[in-house]
């Protein structure tokens, strides 16, 4: 049995299976989710379950958080009944979520005037990365308290990238979304304009994934845009989100992101025509509706011939 008790806060589509690969490892994992049933699981699993953030915080020696935004992080790490107030000195945060990249710097910078140490680890991989520990992780913080956690990290994640100090971590994941969002807006509009000229999308597919724009968001998620298969790995209302966070980052910085702001419009309705639980390769949905409705798909033996290929 590993030495560290590691709390696991927010076990959902990403954290719970992360909680999970901890206690293969061989780390006793303290749980703690709003709602219960995750909690039953991790239980179920082998792990063990807290009746309050308190009881997680006066338990572990390093506890994770994977939650859904900035606002909720503050909470539960530095409200009244959080992990500070319940935390002794030398305690390390590893917050998983994707937030502002402001509010993790301030975050860190109160928990290290307590003794508390934070790294930001945003990731990317989706759940089939969570489940199967081959996430990538963009890690902020301090060097030493980085180092110190490398067990923990290599085991919900394959590759760990020291990014700098507090904040870097989310900087790297801000600049990781910009590019998959506004690269998959850009394709969901190439294939629809393919579509519209009624083009064979099948032979369209095969001589543009061949060329210079082949990898694999063109592969994966174009794939699913022609098939319609937009079943999440990861929530395309997240992001919307992420963008958000994004485009917050540019403004604390002083750096134009125009092309970003327009895929965060684009994302907002997709998110407000009710599609925010489909995968982000729903953008596409958005495209089409401008497009004057026009459905952009293989044909059926087409859509046959492509679900046999290992994406």
């Amino acid at each position: 049995m590993a030495e560290k008790t590691v709390g696991y806060i927010g076990l959902g589509i990403m954290g719970l299976p992360m909680a999970k690969n901890l206690i293969d490892a061989g780390y006793t994992v303290v749980g703690r989710n709003r709602s219960t049933e995750p909690m039953d699981e991790l239980a179920a699993y082998g792990g063990e379950r807290a009746d309050s953030l308190g009881e997680v915080a006066g338990r572990c020696d390093v506890i994770f958080t994977c939650l859904p935004d900035s606002e909720t992080v503050e909470q539960v790490v530095l409200g009244s009944d959080g992990v500070l107030a319940g935390s002794g000195r030398g305690t390390t945060v590893i917050d998983m979520s994707t937030i502002a990249p402001p509010v993790a710097q301030s975050i860190a910078r109160t928990l290290d005037d307590h003794g508390l140490s934070m790294l930001d680890a945003p990731v990317s991989g989706g759940e089939t990365g969570a489940k199967e520990g081959s996430l990538s992780i963009m890690v902020g913080g301090d060097r030493d308290v980085f180092d110190s956690q490398r067990d923990v990290l290599s085991v919900v994640g394959e590759t760990i990238t020291y990014c700098g100090e507090s904040g870097a971590g989310q900087i790297a994941k801000a600049t990781h979304q910009t590019i998959v969002a506004g690269t998959l807006e850009v394709i969901a509009e190439a294939l629809v304009m393919a579509g519209k000229a009624g083009s064979d999308m099948e032979a369209i597919y095969d001589a543009v994934s061949s060329g210079g724009a082949r990898g694999r968001l063109l592969d994966v998620h174009g794939t699913n845009m022609l098939t319609g298969d937009f079943e999440p790995g990861f929530f395309a209302e997240y992001m919307y989100e992420d963008l958000g966070y994004a485009l917050e980052a540019g403004e604390a910085y002083g750096a134009p992101m125009p092309a970003a702001s327009t895929t965060h419009e684009m994302f907002k309705s997709l998110v407000e025509n009710g599609h925010g639980r489909d995968a982000n390769s729903a953008i596409i949905t958005v495209i089409e509706e401008l497009a004057g409705g026009t459905e952009v798909r293989l044909e059926d033996d087409q859509q046959a011939r492509s679900s046999g290929i290992d994406w």
